[in-house]
This record gives structure tokens, C-alpha cells and sequence, in this order.
């Protein structure tokens, strides 16, 4: 293996952290995305965008993954109400 490789077999968190990962997963990339294309529509690519951009993204992160966290449980049932189980 060299400097530049990964291991193949990496550590993982255990199953029960799966109701945090998911959530804080989701809301990284989402408000990276939403915050983006927010930002570009505001200002357009000026000087500075980067930062306005890095700002509104670090703002809607804070609100979002709380966010998700409550409301997550609740998504999962309304799918689970719309969706057929698997095997059926």
C-alpha cells in the first residue's frame, strides 16, 4: 500500500448512529446545494461570492440540521404510509 491509498477496510460508526449520520449527511449537502444556487441568483458571480456564499451556507446548515433531527421520524412514517413494503 502506498502513502496515497486507502486502507480497504475503513473503520465504521456502529448501526446506532445511523439516526445522526443520516440527518447530518443529508443537510451538509443539501444546504451546500440550495445555499449555492440561492447565492448565484442573489448577487450572480461577483467578487466576494464565495464568502457570501460560505456565510449563507453556514447559516442554513445551523437551521437545517436540528431541523432535520425533528422532523426525520415524522418523514419516515408518512413514507412508510406511501410506499409498499419490500417482499410484497
Amino acid at each position: 500500500m502506498t502513502s496515497f491509498e486507502l486502507p480497504r477496510r475503513s473503520r465504521r460508526l456502529p448501526a446506532r448512529y445511523n439516526a445522526l449520520a443520516l440527518p447530518l449527511v443529508l443537510s451538509i449537502m443539501m444546504t451546500f446545494v440550495v445555499s449555492g444556487i440561492s447565492t448565484v441568483k442573489a448577487l450572480g458571480f461577483v467578487p466576494g461570492f464565495l464568502a457570501a456564499w460560505m456565510s449563507a451556507w453556514g447559516v442554513s446548515w445551523l437551521v437545517a440540521f436540528p431541523t432535520l433531527l425533528v422532523v426525520m421520524p415524522l418523514v419516515r412514517r408518512i413514507v412508510a404510509m406511501a410506499v409498499e413494503p419490500p417482499g410484497r
